[in-house]
């Protein structure tokens, strides 16, 4: 295999990867993680872990007497170490469509690259798994928690979904944290739509899509709602995945935070050799082929999980 030097994308012409790629790419991915639409951002450090703070509750503040002795707030943060980790994605493109099309080809690298990562990031830090389905890189997860509700539990007359979602809130509330959003898989949607009272009225006016493309899409018994095709588990026209029944999930996401790399590295060759899916094994050179190797660094904290609460139902197929 001919080993191939990473490049920095301002150094290929400008025609096939424009030097803007970097951040327009982060950003959309941003903007299609349901996970990080909804976590804090904080500065990520590629040389060494970055320590973030997690809040544990708001310092207390209380009354004292002039000259008198201050209170001490009850408060505190924890620290979280934090380290970017690689998600990486190669693609094939025959050379025909290079040179023929090369403004075609960006139009769809531009979108589907920030989809390829916000996919990867999101699976791996709401079920701890890569997109095969192997140990994720982070070591916590927001499945992790042991706070649970079956959708379809209540009934309609005592509030159908609505009160199932209300519940899940209930076990955050009562256990001392804040319920301040939802990420949800898109197979939620209809059923969301679909709910009325036993009036035959909507529930769920506010979950409409804003028709945007972004994760951001309304919100959820009054807090903040974000779709990923990642919480279900099962990607789109992916085989390799599988609906593991988990429909939505939420609580305080004050106890999360992610950072991005400041780079996007390209590594571009037309004579390497790939394996395929199926460990086919295929040559560059010799099938006219351009292969884009895309990194990029993510990293993920997680405070407590048990601020969240899983929201489940049948998996597709069963």
């Amino acid at each position: 295999m001919v080993a191939t030097a990473p490049i920095k994308l301002s150094d290929v012409n400008a025609t096939f990867l424009p030097p803007t790629l970097t951040g327009p790419i982060f950003e959309k991915s941003v903007e299609q993680s349901a996970v990080m639409s909804l976590s804090r951002r904080v500065p990520l450090s590629m040389s060494a872990n970055t320590a973030v703070p997690v809040p544990l509750d708001v310092p207390t503040a209380d009354w004292v007497d002039q000259a008198g002795r201050k209170p001490l707030g009850t408060g505190g943060v924890d620290i979280k170490q934090m380290s970017g980790k690689k998600i990486a994605v190669l693609i094939p493109v025959a050379m025909e469509v290079v040179q023929s099309n090369a403004a075609g080809l960006w139009t769809q690298l531009q979108s589907d690259l920030p989809t390829a990562f916000s996919r990867a990031f999101d699976r791996a830090t709401i079920h701890g798994k890569t997109m095969k389905g192997a140990t994720g890189p982070f070591t916590d997860y927001l499945a992790m928690t042991s706070k649970a509700v079956a959708l379809g539990a209540a009934s309609q007359v005592t509030g159908g979904i609505w009160k199932d979602f209300v519940n899940g809130m209930e076990q955050i509330v009562d256990d001392d944290w804040d319920y301040t959003g939802t990420v949800a898989d898109h197979r939620l949607q209809p059923k969301l739509l679909g709910a009325v009272d036993t009036t035959g009225r909507a529930i769920f006016v506010e979950t409409r899509d804003t028709g945007t493309g972004m994760a951001m899409a309304g919100s959820l018994v009054g807090n903040p709602l974000a779709y990923s095709r990642s919480v279900s588990g099962k990607v789109r026209r992916q085989s390799t995945s599988t609906d593991t029944g988990l429909r939505a999930i939420g609580g305080d996401w004050s106890q999360t935070a992610y950072g991005v790399g400041m780079d996007i590295t390209v590594k571009i060759s037309r004579e390497a050799t790939y394996i395929d899916e199926d460990g086919g094994v295929h040559s560059a050179f010799q099938e006219n082929l351009v292969l884009l190797l895309a990194e990029a660094h993510y990293g993920f904290v997680l405070g407590d999980p048990e601020a969240f609460v899983k929201f489940t139902g049948t998996p597709s197929g069963t």
